[in-house]
C-alpha cells in the first residue's frame, strides 16, 4: 500500500503481512519487488486466503498460457472495468494499457467507450464481443465467434478472450463490493509518449 491512509480496501478488513500464510507472504513479496509497490488487490485479496491462491493461479495462466498478446488482455480488462465502473480494475490495469500498448490515451478512450476509441478493426470486433458477454452473456451466439474468426481470432484466442471477460467480470464485482481502492503509483504509470 502506497498511503498509509488508505487501505487496500474498505469494506473488509485488511489482514496484516504477518498474519498471511507464508506462501500469500512470499507471493506479495514478489509482486513487490517487481513492481516497485504492493498493489492493493494482492492485500485485499489476502482476506481469504485460499481464495487469494485460486485467483491468482488462474489470473497467471491467463496472461501465461493465451493466444492473445498482453495488451490485448489488457484492453479486454479495461474496457469490462468500465462497463462494470470497477474503479480499482479501470485505474490498476489501464497503467498495463499504457505500457503494454505504448499508447499513454488508450486506456482512458476504453473505459469511457471503447466504441469511440482508436482501434483497429480486429480490436474494436474482440471489445464490442467483450462488452456483449459482459453485458447480455445470454444474447452471445456463434455469430459472434463467426464475427471474431473472420477478424483472425483462432478458437483458443476466442476461448481465451472469453475466460479473460469472465475473470474480470468476477475480479470487478470483487473490487467493487470490497471497495478495493487503486494504488496512487497506477495512475501515472505509462503516461509517457513512447517515441
Amino acid at each position: 500500500m502506497s498511503d498509509d491512509t488508505e487501505p487496500a480496501m474498505r469494506n473488509f478488513p485488511v489482514p496484516a503481512s504477518d498474519d498471511l500464510p507464508a506462501d500469500l507472504r512470499e507471493r506479495i513479496d514478489e509482486e513487490t519487488d517487481r513492481a516497485g509497490f504492493t498493489p492493493n488487490v494482492f492485500s485485499a485479496m489476502g482476506y481469504k486466503p485460499s481464495h487469494f491462491r485460486a485467483f491468482f493461479e488462474y489470473h497467471d495462466a491467463l496472461v501465461e498460457d493465451t493466444a492473445l498478446e498482453r495488451e490485448e488482455i489488457e484492453m479486454l480488462v479495461v474496457t469490462v472495468s468500465g462497463v462494470n465502473d470497477c474503479l480499482y480494475c479501470v485505474v490498476a490495469h489501464g497503467a498495463l494499457v499504457r505500457i503494454y500498448a505504448g499508447d499513454p490515451k488508450l486506456a482512458d478512450q476504453l473505459a469511457t467507450n471503447h466504441r469511440a476509441a482508436d482501434l483497429n478493426p480486429t480490436h474494436r470486433a474482440m471489445l464490442d464481443f467483450a462488452v456483449k458477454l459482459t453485458e447480455s452473456p445470454g444474447r452471445v451466439d456463434e455469430e459472434d465467434l463467426a464475427t471474431l474468426r473472420q477478424h483472425g481470432f483462432s478458437d483458443e484466442a476466442i476461448w481465451d478472450i472469453a475466460s479473460v471477460v469472465g475473470f474480470y467480470n468476477l475480479s470487478n464485482r470483487m473490487a467493487v463490493v470490497s471497495d478495493m481502492r487503486p494504488n496512487e503509483e497506477f495512475y501515472t504509470l505509462g503516461r509517457e509518449q513512447r517515441e
